[in-house]
């Protein structure tokens, strides 16, 4: 946009030419300035996405709420108040996540082609070029690699923000979480930043989920119930009983609920569900009940993906965490899908039907 000073003539003889060549520079440096000091500006263009709609919330309290950006032309801009460092994540139409780094009076640039999002360029910020330069890093490595890289970029970074978004995604969210490296990592990290609000926070998080362990008794959580109604820790009764985390972005998730379902209903009423959808849209969430059948067991869905309360109440960590319970203490957590079988049909088998 081109920006035109008007400056009165009489101007010129009133003020010595060095003065006035000041004053034009910086009237020039205020029209440039994009972005007001206590304000974050967020903006982006994609091929091959006209229109569109995406998720962004904020892991560490920025924003306390999930808002929906739409896109329009193949461009987007979102703009907020922001007197802090602070980190968003942005949740696409393919629930690929990607952090942003937000910073006061700072603007980030998005530029991605829809069909190739690994490719995804985003700057304004060291933080973000940082991002951006792990991602295209391990694009092309194996999930136990890219973990690795993960570990590797928290110990050379520990003052990053960028580590506390890897913490998260590749030790504590992961479909198999390692609470207790994520506490290592976490502590490395508070060594060099021991004020960070968040990470402390992180920490004593840390410290309930490694709690949750096997011998650890049910803990109390609520949550909306999917159809009306709340769920509770009473709906896991004093018996077999299971609680799991899914969402209808997630098969390995989905199959999981389907198998607990086949196995619940064969068990005759001696195994109890307890279920908690991630999905932050609730039409999402009902084609995947309708379509499995798992009204039949509570359902906990309140719209706000991982940061779900009742989900942090329950000491699950990741998408296909779980947590099995025989009569009010825990006896496994974080199975996969045969493991959680055979643990259920070993239950089964201690406790017989009468």
């Amino acid at each position: 946009m081109a920006v035109r000073v008007r400056v009165p003539l009489a101007a010129l003889s009133i003020f010595p030419m060095k003065h006035f060549l000041s004053v034009l520079s910086m009237a020039m440096l205020l029209a440039a300035c994009g972005v007001e000091s206590d304000r974050f500006k967020l903006s982006g263009r994609f091929l091959n996405m006209n229109q569109g709609e995406f998720y962004i919330y904020s892991p560490d309290g920025f924003v306390s709420h999930i808002d929906t950006i739409r896109v329009m032309g193949g461009r987007f801009t979102y703009e907020r108040p922001c007197d802090r460092e602070a980190m968003l994540v942005i949740v696409f139409p393919n629930f690929s996540e990607q952090p942003i780094f937000a910073a006061p009076g700072e603007e980030v640039e998005i530029k991605a082609d829809a069909s190739h999002m690994k490719e995804m360029e985003v700057k304004g910020t060291e933080d973000n070029e940082l991002m951006t330069a792990f991602r295209r890093q391990t694009a092309q490595l194996s999930p136990p690699d890219v973990k690795k890289k993960a570990e590797e970029f928290i110990v050379q970074h520990p003052a990053s923000p960028v580590g506390m978004f890897l913490l998260r995604k590749f030790f504590i969210q992961a479909d198999i979480p390692d609470y207790d490296k994520a506490a290592d990592l976490a502590s490395k990290m508070l060594k060099v930043q021991p004020k960070n609000g968040a990470l402390i926070i992180l920490q004593k998080q840390l410290s309930q989920l490694r709690g949750g362990s096997v011998g650890a008794k049910v803990r109390r959580f609520s949550g909306p119930k999917w159809g009306g109604g709340t769920v509770t820790e009473a709906d896991l009764g004093d018996q077999i009983a299971v609680i799991s985390a899914w969402a209808s972005w997630n098969y390995d998730s989905q199959e999981m609920q389907r198998q607990l379902r086949r196995k619940a209903r064969a068990s005759g009423g001696r195994i109890k569900l307890v279920s908690i959808c991630l999905d932050a849209d609730s039409k999402a969430c009902e084609r995947v009940v309708e379509r499995d059948s798992l009204s039949a067991y509570p359902i906990v869905f309140d719209g706000q993906l991982f940061e779900s309360p009742t989900f942090r109440q329950t000491g699950l960590g990741g998408m296909c965490d779980n947590i099995v319970f025989d009569h009010g203490k825990v006896v496994a957590r974080g199975l996969s899908t045969n493991e959680l079988k055979s643990k259920l049909d070993e239950l089964l088998g201690k406790h017989p039907s009468p």
